[in-house]
């Protein structure tokens, strides 16, 4: 009986812990189909990552914010075509269905900083908005 309790015990916090582990993880996975989506030209992939609703927003050079929607950043990307986009995730921070993320991208000579803000939806993590920063590097 006492190793059933204790075989039960441990089971019980392995699935708490894999939980957590598995929110990560699928966080990581949406990040991941938006970076490598945009650098080797899979269009699917970038769909897959955003929400139909998402926008990106950035600052032009006169000061003023910019709003990009979604599809209409998609449509720079053309099925199969890659790019020299190399991407890295920098931090993650997940509570409960809610998360942000920083990743940056370099491509050529700039890279980029993006702030994503998550949901965990019915059909699973996906970013509702991006906000972003250029800055050239040599």
């Amino acid at each position: 009986m006492r190793r059933t309790i204790l075989t039960l015990s441990a089971c019980l916090c392995l699935s708490f812990i894999a939980f957590g582990q598995s929110d990560k993880e699928a966080v990581e996975a949406t990040l991941m189909d938006y970076m490598d989506g945009t650098s080797k030209g899979q269009v699917a992939r970038i769909k897959r990552a955003f929400t139909e609703t998402a926008a990106l927003y950035s600052v032009n050079p006169d000061g003023s914010q910019r709003r990009l929607p979604i599809a209409e950043y998609i449509g720079y990307f053309k099925e199969g075509q890659a790019r020299d986009r190399v991407g890295k995730i920098i931090s993650i921070d997940i509570v409960n269905n809610a998360a942000h993320a920083k990743v940056e991208i370099v491509s050529g000579n700039t890279k980029f900083t993006d702030y994503m803000l998550l949901l965990k939806l019915k059909d699973g993590w996906k970013i509702i908005n991006k906000s972003f920063t250029r800055e050239a590097i040599r």
